[in-house]
C-alpha cells in the first residue's frame, strides 16, 4: 500500500481500519526515507503483512497520548530515533543544543532525555498487558551496562531501566519480523530465546538457545574499572554474526542474556528493504511546522552498502551495524536512482551513493562468511595481509549512474577510506573520484596526526594520510580543477596529551589550515573510546592509557585546533606553556600566537627609504 502510514485514527479510517496490529514510536518526526531507521522497520512489517500505526515524538508526560491510536492487537515497538536522545539535546561540553533537526522546524525538547526509556515505561502505562520491545541506536547501544557521560555514572542494561519485555539491537528488519510474527501467533515473549539480534532478562540460563558466555555482572562493572574493561573486550569480541556467542551479563533482576548477531542481510533482502515504497519525505503535516531539516542531506542520497571494517574504536559501528559489510545490486540503485530523477525537485544532483564508509562495497577478505571476522582490525595500524582492497565494483555502479538520463553529477558524501584506497592495485577509482565525484571539498577523517593518538583512535599511521593527501592534489592539479580536502578532527581523544594537541596544531598552522567547528571527543556508549574514556584502560591489551577527562584540559585541547580565534587565545597560551610549547608564542610563522602585550617588531627602516605613516599609508611620510 502507498502513501504514508497512518500517525492518527483519521488516517487509520482512511484506510477503512478499525484496529491495527503494532503500534510504533518514535522519538524522532515521522520521516519516511530508508535513511531512518524507524522508517525501514515500519515499511517491512506492513510488507509482512501487518497494520502498522505510527507515534511520532507522543507527549512523554501524558499517558493518553499513548494511547492516542487505540490498543493495538499485538504489541508495542519503541525507537528513541535515529540518534541517541542524549546526544540530540547536549553537546559534548554539556551545553544543551538550540535545535533539533529531526524535529519539526527544529523545535527543542519534543522528545525526552532517555527517550528509549521513558517512552518504553510510558507504553506500560498505557497498556500493561502488551508486549514492549524497544530498538534502535539508542537501545542497541545500551543493551548491556554501560558507562552514562552525562550522569558520569554506569547505568543498567536500558532493558532493565526501561522495564521493556525485549530489546532487539543491530539493523533489526529479521529480528523485527520474527518478533512480530511470534506475538501475531500468540507466543509469548519467552518463546523468542532462539532469535538472534535480541537481548532479554531471564533468572534461568537453560532457555538461552546458544553457546554463550559471561561477562562481569553489572555490580562488577561499577566496582571495578578493569572489570568494565574486561566486559568491554568480551562484548565486543562476540559482535560476529558467524561465529559469535551469546553474551550474559548478571543485573539486579536477572541475567541479561544477548544473543548472537544476526546474519547480515543478503543482497536479494537488501535490495527488496530499500524499495519498500518509502515516501522519500517527511510526512506532510510537518510542512505547516516548517518541515524536518534532516531529510535535506539525504532526500537525494543512495545508500548502497552497510556494515564497516575500518574499527574506529570511536565508532559504534561495530557494535551496531557489525564488521561485516554487505551491499545492494546495481540494479536496484539504478532504479532507486531513477525514481529520484522523476521528483520535481530534482535538480540532476545525486548528493551522496555511500553508507557508513562510502568505498566499501565487499567483506574485508574473502571467507569471512563462512569464518566470520578476525578480531585483529582489517587497516589499523598497517592493512591486513589478506585485505581485498577492490573498488572496480563500486567504481562501475558509479559510471553507471553518470550515464543515466537528468543526472548531471554523482556526488560521494559519506566517508571513504582513504587507506583502503591506497591499497587498491590500480588507480582508476583515485581518478574517477577526483575527475567526476567531489563537489569542490572532500571529507576525509586523519582525525589526528599523532601516530600514539591514531592508534588508541584504531586509525592508521599519519603518513598515510600524507601520501592520500598528496596524491588528491596532484591528481586534482593533472584534472585542471579547484577542488580541496576537508580533514575531520578529534580532539582529547583517549591517550591524546596536551603535547600530542600541540602538534595537531601546529600541522594545522602549517597547511594553513584552521576548522571552524571542532569535534572534542564525545563518550557514547557502544565504543571502545568510550571504555577508554571511563576506565583509563585501553580494552584491547587491558592496559593503561591516559585520558584528558578535565573540562578545562579539553577546552585547551579544543582551542589549540582554532587558535587563530581571539577568543580562544587566553587558553592556547595556557595550553601551550602547559605543554612546554613557549617556542610557539612569538612571530615567526610558525608560531601560533604571539607574546602577550607585546607589539610585532617594526621592520627596520633603512637611511634614505620613505616609510608610510598613518593607516592608510599614503598621505604623511617621513624620511629618517
Amino acid at each position: 500500500m502507498s502513501g504514508f502510514l497512518p500517525i492518527s485514527r483519521a488516517e487509520m479510517a482512511a484506510r477503512g481500519w478499525e484496529e491495527y496490529d503494532f503500534l510504533c514510536i518514535t522519538g524522532d518526526a515521522y520521516v519516511d526515507h530508508p535513511s531512518f531507521g524507524f522508517a525501514i522497520i515500519t515499511r517491512t512489517l506492513e510488507a509482512a503483512g501487518y497494520r502498522v500505526g505510527i507515534l511520532a515524538q507522543p507527549n512523554f508526560r501524558e499517558v493518553s497520548a499513548f494511547q492516542a491510536l487505540g490498543k493495538p492487537k499485538y504489541g508495542i515497538f519503541i525507537t528513541a530515533g535515529n540518534i541517541d536522545s542524549m546526544v540530540a539535546h547536549y553537546t559534548v561540553s554539556g551545553h544543551r543544543r538550540k535545535r533539533d533537526d529531526y524535529t519539526p522546524g527544529g523545535v527543542m525538547g519534543r522528545r525526552p532525555d532517555r527517550a528509549a526509556t521513558v517512552y518504553a515505561r510510558m507504553a506500560k502505562r498505557a497498556y500493561p498487558d502488551l508486549p514492549v520491545v524497544i530498538g534502535g541506536l539508542e537501545a542497541s547501544l545500551r543493551r548491556f551496562a554501560h558507562y552514562d557521560y552525562w550522569d558520569n555514572t554506569v547505568h543498567p542494561s536500558v532493558l532493565e531501566e526501561s522495564g521493556a519485555d525485549l530489546l532487539s539491537f543491530g539493523m533489526g528488519e529479521n529480528t523485527m519480523t520474527a518478533i512480530a510474527d511470534h506475538l501475531a501467533s500468540g507466543n509469548p515473549i519467552t518463546t523468542m530465546r532462539h532469535i538472534p539480534g535480541i537481548a532479554y532478562l531471564t533468572e534461568d540460563l537453560g532457555e538461552c538457545s546458544f553457546p554463550y558466555t559471561v561477562c562481569p555482572g553489572f555490580d562488577e562493572v561499577t566496582s571495578s574499572k578493569r572489570a568494565y574493561a574486561k566486559a568491554c573486550r568480551i562484548q565486543m569480541r562476540e559482535q560476529d554474526p558467524v561465529k559469535g556467542k551469546a553474551v550474559v551479563q548478571r543485573h539486579k533482576s536477572g541475567f541479561l542474556v544477548q544473543t548472537p548477531p544476526p546474519m547480515p542481510l543478503s543482497e536479494e533482502e537488501f535490495d527488496r528493504t530499500y524499495e519498500l515504497p518509502y515516501q522519500k519525505m517527511y510526512h506532510p503535516s510537518y510542512e505547516a511546522q516548517g518541515g524536518v531539516k534532516a531529510i535535506e542531506e539525504v532526500r537525494f542520497s543512495i545508500i548502497h552498502n552497510r556494515g564497516c571494517f575500518g574499527g574506529c574504536n570511536f565508532c559504534s559501528l561495530a557494535f551496531h551495524q557489525g564488521r561485516m559489510v554487505t551491499a545492494r545490486s546495481h540494479e536496484s540503485v539504478i532504479r532507486e536512482a531513477e525514481e529520484l530523477t522523476s521528483f520535481p525537485d530534482f535538480k540532476g544532483y545525486l548528493h551522496d551513493v555511500g553508507g557508513p564508509t562510502a568505498n566499501f562495497r565487499r567483506t574485508s577478505c574473502k571467507g569471512q562468511r563462512e569464518r566470520g571476522m578476525c578480531e585483529r582490525n582489517c587497516l589499523a595500524p598497517t592493512p591486513c595481509k589478506n585485505l581485498d582492497a577492490d573498488q572496480t565494483d563500486y567504481l562501475d555502479l558509479l559510471k553507471k549512474l553518470r550515464e543515466l538520463p537528468k543526472i548531471k553529477r554523482v556526488f560521494i558524501r559519506s566517508g571513504i577510506r582513504f587507506d583502503y584506497l591506497l591499497q587498491d592495485k590500480t588507480s582508476e577509482f583515485f581518478d574517477e573520484l577526483v575527475e567526476h565525484h567531489v563537489s569542490g571539498q572532500l571529507k576525509v577523517a586523519p582525525e589526528h596526526c599523532s601516530d600514539t593518538v591514531l592508534g588508541y583512535m584504531g586509525k592508521p599511521p599519519f603518513d598515510v594520510y600524507l601520501r592520500f593527501a598528496e596524491q588528491f592534489m596532484k591528481k586534482t592539479r593533472r584534472a585542471g580543477k579547484e577542488q580541496y580536502l576537508v580533514p575531520y578532527l578529534i580532539s582529547s581523544h583517549p591517550g591524546c596529551t596536551m603535547q600530542d594537541a600541540v602538534k595537531l596544531a601546529e600541522y594545522l598552522n602549517q597547511i594553513g589550515h584552521m576548522p571552524e567547528q571542532v569535534q572534542d571527543f564525545y563518550p557514547t556508549p557502544g565504543t571502545i573510546s568510550t571504555c577508554m574514556y571511563y576506565t583509563g584502560i585501553d580494552p584491547r591489551t587491558m592496559e593503561e592509557v591516559y585520558v584528558p577527562t578535565d573540562p578545562h584540559e579539553k577546552a585547551m585541547q579544543r582551542a589549540l585546533l582554532q587558535w587563530r580565534k581571539p577568543e580562544k587565545r587566553a587558553l592556547v597560551l595556557e595550553a601551550l606553556k602547559r605543554a612546554g610549547r613557549e617556542d610557539l608564542i612569538g612571530f615567526g610563522k610558525e608560531c601560533l600566537i604571539r607574546p602577550e602585550n607585546r607589539p610585532k617588531p617594526k621592520k627596520p627602516v633603512k637611511k634614505g627609504e620613505w616609510k608610510p605613516k598613518g593607516k592608510a599609508g599614503g598621505h604623511g611620510r617621513s624620511r629618517h
